[in-house]
């Protein structure tokens, strides 16, 4: 019976959320001339080219603050850059690093000014080009970490606008409702800004310095950071104005390589979810206490999984977890389409609704693959040169 409560629990949760966040106003910062500066660091792989977009993109920042960029083209041929702009560092490891912590240490050592923030963006992203000001706007109110919503810049497959339902739907349940609840948001893994200070001590800290060797097997560096965070009771904002466009995996094969590894972490960092859970407990901290329940929920589908064996066992033996079953599982999957619509979500992400089981299965196969990670993980290669005029020009 207590498992049946547990996963009843967590059907409900992200609804629950939803009820809770109608009662509580979203605030928007107000403008501000308090610029902080920023030093933004670019983390690319065998692949430098796929930048080019996301510098140009920060290099038309309307923003009035110090900024500089640096570009880290891991395990690649030194070439010349397209671009040419005194803002600009474009670094060319001699020796591969093959590891997206060690790029961002190589980038902080060559940093050539002390910046109050550090922002990290992947290879593929592109900002907008209000996206500093937006971030600095929540920053001048004390936050000490913001994350900025990344929505998908390709939606040119069944794949693509599947994964952006899911972003869209994290967005919402795992960043926007949290940070509105008095918690704080998920780190995406890019697109986020952390005072410099505290992103160094993440850096430092025993979880990057000793992991870094483990290879693929060391937890993903999103979650190291915002448990080191937590840990100290720091929240994280979220920014759904400050917008960052992600690409989106464009097959099944790029599903299960990506979500095997996401797989991983989270059962990785289960014991770094209950460890937030019970700090907030014993501290009165709803910041750790709520953010450890958003971060130990397990993913969506196997939450579903999960509820339909133990479904199925109780009409064999227990009605009643039956029951608890069938309407914990109508509300979660209903709060699905409602999360969508509530995060204005694009019309063509909410129509793939219907057709998600689809994309579910990519994830029960990827969840076959994370007993040896560095044998099976592989490096999401990404293939789509969009430039921001592509993604904000009107349909």
């Amino acid at each position: 019976m207590i498992p049946a409560v547990v996963v009843l629990f967590f059907l409900l949760f992200p609804f629950l959320e939803v009820l809770l966040s109608r009662m509580v106003r979203p605030k928007t910062p107000e403008r501000t001339d308090d610029f902080r500066s920023f030093g933004i660091i670019i983390t690319a792989y065998r692949n430098w080219e796929i930048s080019v977009p996301l510098v140009r993109s920060l290099l038309k920042q309307d923003y009035p603050g110090n900024f500089r960029v640096y570009l880290v083209a891991d395990n690649c041929e030194p070439a010349t850059f397209p671009v040419e702009d005194e803002r600009l560092t474009v670094i060319w490891p001699e020796t591969p690093l093959n590891l997206k912590a060690k790029s961002i240490i190589h980038a902080t050592e060559r940093f050539q000014h002390t910046y109050d923030h550090i922002v990290i963006f992947d290879a593929d992203n592109l900002a907008a080009p209000d996206y500093l000001r937006w971030i600095n706007r929540y920053i001048t109110l004390g936050y000490p970490a913001v994350q900025g919503q990344r929505t998908a810049k390709n939606l040119d497959t069944f794949y693509a606008r599947a994964d952006a339902a899911g972003e869209f739907y994290k967005n919402y349940t795992d960043r926007a409702l949290p940070f509105r609840l008095g918690s704080s948001s998920v780190i995406s893994g890019s697109g986020m800004s952390v005072e410099r200070e505290a992103y160094l001590g993440y850096l430092n800290s025993p979880e990057i310095q000793d992991g870094q060797h483990l290879w693929k097997k060391m937890l993903q560096e999103d979650k190291i950071l915002q448990n080191h965070l937590l840990r100290q009771d720091l929240r994280i904002a979220y920014a759904p104005e400050a917008v960052v466009y992600d690409e989106k995996v464009s097959d099944g094969a790029a599903v299960e390589t990506q979500r095997s590894r996401w797989l991983y972490s989270y059962f990785q960092n289960m014991p770094n979810a209950i460890g937030l859970l019970r700090r907030g407990l014993t501290r009165l901290s709803f910041n750790q206490f709520w953010f450890g329940l958003v971060t130990i929920a397990p993913p969506l589908f196997i939450q579903l999984l999960l509820a339909g064996v133990l479904g199925l066992l109780g009409l064999i033996f227990y009605l009643p977890v039956f029951l608890m079953m069938l309407i914990g599982g109508i509300v979660f999957i209903g709060n699905i389409p409602l999360s969508l619509y509530l995060d204005n979500a694009p019309r063509s992400v909410q129509q793939v609704f219907w057709r998600l089981p689809a994309f579910a299965w990519r994830q029960l196969k990827a969840l076959a693959k994370i007993k040896d990670p560095n044998k099976n993980f592989k490096h999401t290669e990404h293939r789509k040169m969009v430039t921001l005029d592509d993604v904000e020009r009107p349909a």
